[in-house]
């Protein structure tokens, strides 16, 4: 970088599109997050003297990461291409500055509240709605300007209503509702919010991501397939929210059967002897954790049917969000940093460790769920830190900086 690129470098960038500043938010988010949790998990193992929160930490870990971590990128990724796969102009500042200010503000907020000052949950809580608010605002209104339909856009907008009845699940915890409303939220967050919305992602980027680069591939993207994830999805919901788990194992054997034809037609075979970009390689091993995941769910459904005991604990659950999740985070916003950037489309040496570590750290934590006490997992939530910290860093410097290639955005 030249000096008068260094001297360019302003938080006046994150302002220039969406996904600089939500992007940014959510590198920021997931470091404070997994430093809190990991404190908390390490002060229960070695008896560190970290305060207790006022919400049992594990419910307010899982609110922090499917409400305010993860939807930071969710946002960022969704405001950029919502105008684009809608040939719809593209946001003003005005309408995602709020975005980014309600869930940092939000996370930051509980968080504050966690390590010991009382009212920041509830305050957080209320910050991140608003975010949340502000987000559909500028984002459902495409949906009855485009000129055609755009089922993707769709699917994910109805995932993000799903999140915001787990916000407000989780608020009337917080106000006085029994434990059934937090845990409800916890199951909304995983089945209506996040799985759904990456799965449609994958639906319609992975292969035309594959397309562009690998040579004779032809992108497999029926529609049925978000038909079909939509009614698994919210078939495993009701059954959780109906306490009725021996019958888990009627969607979550089809919900394998579905990610694993996934992964077989999506899979990017080169010929000839080519090679897959590493960049693209990533995406699809990160595609990889979803059979994997939903194995480990239909042993644990199928266990509990035969003989009512849960099997593998939070095991699937931490599949799921570490393995899947965490890795095509990893290589979903790296892909869209570089491209965006102006930069070569790539995977650079910083985004490579953050992949490989992540894959690892997975491992650790379903190995974790069998481990008495909280020192594996403590571990693992300090390999997160040490994971991702270099990537974050890497990619918030990223966003405060011009595009390579002097365009603008």
């Amino acid at each position: 970088m030249s000096d008068q690129e260094r001297a360019a470098v302003s938080l006046q960038q994150l302002g220039a599109a969406p996904h600089r500043l939500l992007f940014f938010v959510g590198a920021s988010n997931v470091l404070l997050a997994m430093v809190w949790w990991t404190a908390w998990l390490a002060s229960q193992t070695f008896g560190w003297a970290l305060p207790q929160p006022g919400v049992y930490a594990g419910w307010l870990h899982a609110f922090v990461m499917q409400y305010q971590m993860l939807p930071s990128f969710i946002f960022g990724f969704l405001l950029t291409v919502f105008p684009r796969w809608m040939q719809l102009p593209e946001l003003p500042r005005a309408r995602y500055l709020p975005v980014g200010i309600g869930l940092f503000g939000g996370q930051l907020l509980t968080l504050l509240g966690a390590v010991g000052w009382n009212p920041g949950i509830a305050a957080g809580w209320a910050l991140t709605c608003l975010g949340w608010l502000s987000g559909l605002h500028a984002l459902i209104p495409h949906l009855w300007r485009e000129p055609g339909t755009t089922w993707h856009a769709r699917s994910c907008a109805l995932a993000q209503c799903f999140g915001v009845a787990g916000l407000a699940a989780f608020g009337g915890f917080l106000g006085g509702a029994p434990p059934t409303w937090v845990q409800a939220s916890a199951q909304i967050g995983t089945f209506g919010l996040l799985t759904p919305i990456y799965l449609t992602v994958a639906h319609r980027m992975f292969p035309f991501f594959a397309g562009n680069v690998v040579a004779g591939y032809i992108p497999w993207r029926p529609f049925w397939v978000l038909g079909v994830m939509w009614v698994l999805c919210l078939g495993h919901l009701a059954i959780a929210l109906t306490s009725g788990y021996q019958w888990l194992w009627l969607v979550d054997i089809p919900l394998l059967g579905l990610t694993a034809l996934l992964v077989w037609r999506w899979w990017p075979r080169a010929k000839d002897g080519a090679q897959v970009p590493a960049l693209l390689r990533v995406l699809f091993i990160g595609l990889l954790w979803l059979p994997v995941t939903f194995a480990l769910y239909a042993i644990q459904s199928i266990g509990y049917y035969l003989d009512g005991v849960v099997l593998l604990g939070r095991a699937p659950a931490h599949a799921l969000f570490v393995g899947f999740f965490g890795s095509v985070l990893v290589s979903m916003v790296t892909r869209v940093t570089q491209g965006h950037s102006g930069r070569p489309l790539v995977l650079p040496g910083i985004a490579a460790f953050a992949f490989v570590s992540i894959q690892g750290v997975a491992l650790l934590r379903i190995a974790a769920e069998f481990d008495p006490g909280y020192a594996m997992q403590v571990i693992a939530g300090l390999g997160w830190v040490l994971a991702l910290a270099p990537w974050a860093v890497w990619a918030g410097h990223t966003y405060l900086a011009p595009r390579a290639d002097g365009k603008p955005g």
